[in-house]
Order: structure tokens, then sequence, then C-alpha cells
């Protein structure tokens, strides 16, 4: 008999920092999802004011952020709360931002687009390292019908319902995800291309 996952304690706080809208909401829905209080940031400035009264468990950072990178970020929330954890998500990873990452001992440097189930898990590992002042917890339960799917996947699953909410309506649609009929109707092709149902 597996024992089931215990959820995450009902104060862990966490903070997305990521520039781009889309992958920003899908991120916070997936964390939400988890049970965790959440926060999102588009900059290193944003999420250091954010931070300043409320300070988070556990950062979760695009390395390149307009302005200061997700790295100097994490830097200077420990220096505000040592015992923050970062989790790097980037798209183009480079040999001197892994060590440095490294050197910052990060939780985990993941590449985009990633699998649920691996955030999930470094979210878990992140939550076991803080320091003991923080109540320990279990893996967080995973929101139902997600698990094993890429961002890609859930921002598919994301786009596509909002879709039906709106009854094929693409300018409807793309006012409620905060995209442009451009980056919808491109969305949509491509969908239709890998042979999903586009109402």
């Amino acid at each position: 008999m597996t024992q089931r996952p215990t959820p995450p304690r009902p104060d862990a706080r966490v903070i997305v920092v990521e520039d781009e809208p889309r992958m920003r909401e899908l991120l916070a829905r997936a964390l939400t999802g988890w049970g965790f209080e959440v926060a999102v940031a588009r900059s290193g400035e944003e999420a250091m004011k954010l931070t300043e009264a409320d300070p988070a468990d556990v950062a979760v950072l695009d390395l390149n952020l307009p302005g200061m990178d997700g790295l100097e970020l994490l830097r200077r929330l420990r220096e505000r709360t040592p015992g923050i954890q970062g989790i790097v998500l980037t798209g183009f990873a480079s040999m001197d931002a892994a060590k440095e990452a490294v050197h910052l001992d990060v939780v985990e440097f993941l590449t985009k687009p990633c699998h649920l189930g691996e955030l999930e898990k470094a979210i878990d590992r992140a939550l076991r390292r803080l320091p003991p002042t923080y109540p320990q917890t279990g893996a967080a339960a995973p929101a139902p019908g997600v698990e094993g799917m890429t961002l890609q996947e859930l921002e598919r699953q994301h786009i596509l319902a909002a879709l039906e909410r709106n009854d094929g309506n693409r300018t409807a649609t793309a006012v409620e995800l905060g995209i442009s009929r451009r980056t919808l109707y491109y969305k949509l092709e491509e969908y239709q291309k890998l042979g999903f149902r586009v109402t």
C-alpha cells in the first residue's frame, strides 16, 4: 500500500518571478493547485517589493528577467531572508549560469518546458531544505489531471478551455487570456496541426 503524499504546510509561500505572462499564470495555477500561497512578479524589482513585508519560503525564478536576472535576484532575496530556497527555470541555459546556480546552492535548475512533476519534486526538495525554524513537510499533492504534463501541455489545456468558455469567440478568448489575437491564432493553428479539435 503506497503512502499518500502529505499536503504542503498551509503557510508555505512561493513567489513566481517570470516576465512572460502565460508562463507566469501557468506556474501560479499549478502551485495554487498544490495548495501553496502564491505571489507573482514580472521582474526582480517587483519581487523585491512584494517580499519586503511578506517574505517567501521558495522562489521560482526565470533566469533571464528584464533588468536584474534571476540569480542576482536570489542573491538579494537571501540578503533579506537567508533561508529562502531558489528554483531556476530557463529556456537558454549557459554553462556560466549553471555554475553560478550551483554556487548559490539552488534547489534545481530546470530547462523550460519542464514537466510539472519535475517542478513538484523541486518544490518538495526546497521545502525540505528550509531552515529548522520552518516546519518540515512531505510532498505536495499534485493537482488533479496535471501530473506528468509539461507546462506547454498545461498551457494548451488552459487556452482550449478558455476558447470553449467563450463559445469559440477568439477575440473574447484572447482578452480573457491577456494575449494578442495573433498569438492566439498562432497557438490554435499549432494545436490543429497536432490533431486537437479547435472550436
